[in-house]
């Protein structure tokens, strides 16, 4: 497998929650990180979360924070992340990256991530 591969999304109410799952490649070498990034219709790429594959060292977009956990599970080359509380400005396409050899400062960029999923579909309704 070379690509991330996502699943999980869907339809839910506004408050709701949903775990996406992201099936990593393996790749553990360096500061390998996944991440989370989100895209809605007519907007940029917008990060999400993050997390350091050996370190569990987290980041979350402040539009988050709280709301939404980032975890993995190594036996599984997984990496989930848990949404909860949520809102309609949620909506979009969220995409798993892959990289490595990424400072904390760039963590956010995703210029930085050489692996990309296709995405998954994720809508909240009001």
């Amino acid at each position: 497998q070379v690509q991330p591969v996502e699943s999980g999304g869907g339809l839910v109410q506004t408050g709701g929650s949903l775990r996406l799952s992201c099936a990593a490649s393996g790749r553990t070498a360096g500061h390998y990180t996944i991440a989370w990034f989100r895209q809605a219709p007519g907007k940029e790429r917008e990060f999400v979360a993050a997390i350091r594959w050996s370190s569990r060292t987290t980041v979350y977009a402040d539009s988050v924070k709280g709301r939404f956990t980032i975890s993995r599970d190594n036996t599984r080359n997984t990496v989930y992340l848990q949404m909860n509380s949520l809102k309609p400005d949620d909506t979009a396409i969220y995409y798993c990256a892959e990289g490595t050899g990424i400072i904390l400062s760039s963590i956010r960029d995703h210029v930085h991530y050489d692996y990309w999923g296709q995405g998954t579909q994720v809508t909240v309704s009001s």
